[in-house]
């Protein structure tokens, strides 16, 4: 497992968020986009649900 490099994340510009593994989740299972959202709103949403589910992921957590 590659761990993560906290400079390299915040020369992206990234804020360090823990959350309870429950939350995490809600997150990846849950879109709450409107039918009428953009496209950009959309893969954003999908971004986060992604990245709530890679999380679990990579510390041996099931959805």
């Amino acid at each position: 497992m590659n761990k993560t490099d906290p400079s390299m994340e915040a020369g992206k510009g990234r804020i360090p968020l823990w959350l309870d593994p429950a939350d995490l989740r809600w997150l990846a299972d849950h879109c709450c986009c409107p039918a009428d959202a953009s496209d950009a709103d959309k893969d954003r949403c999908g971004r986060v649900r992604f990245r709530a589910s890679t999380a679990l992921h990579k510390h041996g957590q099931s959805r």
